[in-house]
């Protein structure tokens, strides 16, 4: 019986010809486009403190999905948002940069209420985000809850805000709820790496 061995090294199993596979990275709050007085942890997966903060990578797949948790409650937004968004003025909502869900289930975009959601979300909730391109739509708790942004234009990418205690926990993956079918987490785009 033969038996054969494959191996990436040149000289042996991790020998000096090693090569080290670089991480890939991974979607989480990023440092450089948050508002100054934003506490991010846990990894960039927490944000806390006063202002908002983007993902480090845009929507750039067909069907996007991400989650927050509740952590605490307090002003708070979620959505999407271009980076010319000021990201120290909350809530966000108020400019052409950004689509938001805040605390209270009102939906804004350009200073103007676009829709309200049916059910409010609460400390401890999860909300999740799908985004098509066409439509930002909205989940609680794994429900869909049929109230869709539409008309978003621009290189988005996920943005949360906190302010008065509010502490989000952001999902990039390891989801609470499965995504609807056909919707993925946000990926890297290959020309970032």
């Amino acid at each position: 019986m033969a038996s054969f061995m494959f191996c990436c090294c040149r000289s042996g199993a991790f020998g000096p010809g090693h090569v080290q596979l670089k991480d890939l990275p991974t979607v989480k709050l990023d440092t450089s486009f948050m508002g100054n007085d934003v506490v991010i942890v846990k990894n960039g997966h927490r944000i806390c403190g006063n202002g908002a903060a983007l993902a480090n990578a845009p929507v750039a797949q067909n069907k996007a999905y991400f989650e927050i948790k509740i952590q605490c409650t307090g002003k708070w937004g979620v959505g999407l948002a271009t980076r010319r968004c000021n990201l120290n003025k909350t809530p966000l909502g108020c400019d052409t940069d950004s689509w938001v869900l805040r605390q209270d289930g009102s939906m804004f975009h350009n200073g103007e209420e676009k829709g309200k959601l049916p059910d409010v979300p609460q400390e401890g909730d999860i909300v999740g985000l799908t985004y098509d391109h066409i439509e930002l739509n909205f989940f609680l708790n794994g429900s869909p809850l049929s109230t869709p942004f539409c008309g978003i234009k621009g290189t988005v990418y996920p943005t949360f805000y906190v302010d008065d205690g509010a502490v989000l926990d952001v999902h990039f993956e390891k989801f609470y709820h499965s995504p609807p079918d056909g919707f993925d987490p946000i990926m890297i785009e290959q020309s970032l790496l």
